[in-house]
């Protein structure tokens, strides 16, 4: 058994860049620091407002002619709710939908607003979300809230098994122009590199990857993904696969970087 000592030890001396967006890196670098780790946050990504709200809106506002509600990740869970408290809706409209999230961390911030939710696939992907409901939603209403880009899986695929499916922008994601130079600065830096890069997103990678341009200097570096999809965008882009979570959370991503050592 590995006592608490060992657990707070495991990663000791090993620096870690977290790329989550400002406001939701915490859970990451705590957890890592837990372990011993040094972290240093460099947002790969940062959250904005839609560029405007108007069908999102106009769906909140028709929330009883839908049978379903989707949420794929808990910046659309507050984005969904924030809208809804600005037009003066409550809880009430949302009764009578069943509900999916993507997963544990999704569900988790729709059941802080009191609201039931139906569905969590097996495994957090969007694949899992059609698969869930590949059953439940034929001649059904589905409304999926989402980021402006984002894959297209869930509503082309439930529209083949007969679901009538609107997709609304909550919010977009934006690549922050502030992190470059810290980013580039610190891979050149031998005291201050990096062993370890974390993605949590495909929109984490692509951003990382903008964000140094042409001169990608990974060499030495653990790249580690939170689940397949991050992977494949990883691959795509020409970056390695080094670590990958088994379950796609933030406690997965935390527990397969713990056997990850300086200069692994």
């Amino acid at each position: 058994m590995i006592s608490m000592t060992q657990k707070k030890a495991a990663l000791t001396g090993l620096r870690v860049i977290v790329g989550r967006a400002q406001h939701q890196a915490g859970a990451l670098s705590s957890g890592l620091r837990a372990l011993g780790a040094e972290v240093t946050e460099i947002p790969f990504i940062e959250i904005r407002q839609p560029r405007s709200y108007g069908p999102l809106d106009a769906a909140l506002k028709n929330l009883h002619e839908y049978d379903w509600l989707i949420l794929t990740s808990v910046n659309g869970v507050e984005a969904f709710w924030q809208r809804l408290n600005k037009l003066r809706l409550t809880k009430r409209q949302v009764k009578h939908l069943k509900i999916a999230a993507i997963g544990p961390a999704t569900k988790k911030a729709i059941e802080k607003y009191g609201v039931k939710v139906n569905v969590v696939p097996e495994e957090y992907v969007a694949e899992s979300v059609v698969e869930a409901l590949r059953n439940e939603v034929p001649g059904e209403r589905v409304l999926l809230v989402r980021a402006r880009v984002a894959r297209d899986v869930i509503p082309r695929e439930l529209r083949t098994f007969g679901a009538k499916v609107d997709v609304v922008e909550a919010y977009e994601t934006v690549i922050p122009q502030s992190s470059r130079t810290r980013l580039r600065a610190i891979l050149k830096d031998s005291k201050r590199r990096p062993h370890a890069i974390t993605f949590t997103s495909s929109s984490t990678v692509r951003n990382f990857v903008a964000l140094l341009g042409k001169k990608i200097m990974v060499d030495g570096i653990c790249m580690a993904s939170i689940g397949p999809i991050t992977s494949a965008t990883l691959r795509e882009l020409g970056l390695p696969v080094d670590v990958e979570a088994a379950e796609y959370t933030i406690p997965g991503l935390l527990k397969a970087l713990s056997c990850v050592e300086p200069g692994f």
